[in-house]
């Protein structure tokens, strides 16, 4: 079974910058990175992730319709053993501290480090190997 990676955020330009930060990774089948657009969606892949072991879910915050820190919230009540890292362009104190009372591993800020990112995939799929 392959390893998935959730992305969601509703910038297209997100799925671009992932996919070619993991290309090696993607094109070996490493695992597998999917990307969705809205927190409505995601919440579908989260609910019916059964043909991949969901390893990690990485959120924007702010989104149209419902936003990443409602997310947080309803993924780790359907799955609280998936971390959530938490993506922002502001990252002020409050919705640092709120994004980890609700639950997140983590909270990023945008420009987005990829050596952190890769780092925690690292990790998750240490844990469950």
């Amino acid at each position: 079974m392959s390893l998935l990676i959730l992305v969601v955020d509703d910038e297209p330009d997100v799925e671009l910058l992932f996919r070619q930060n993991f290309r090696r990774d993607l094109r070996s089948g490493r695992f597998v990175m999917e990307f969705s657009r809205s927190a409505a969606e995601a919440l579908e892949r989260i609910a019916d992730a059964t043909d991949a072991t969901l390893i990690l879910i990485l959120s924007d915050i702010n989104m149209p319709g419902m936003n990443g820190l409602d997310l947080l919230t309803r993924a780790r009540a359907v799955r609280p053993d998936v971390p959530v890292i938490m993506i922002t362009a502001y990252g002020d104190a409050e919705t640092h501290n709120e994004a980890l009372a609700r639950g997140a591993e983590t909270l990023l800020t945008k420009p987005i480090d990829f050596v952190v990112v890769r780092d925690a995939i690292e990790t998750r799929i240490g844990q469950v190997q």
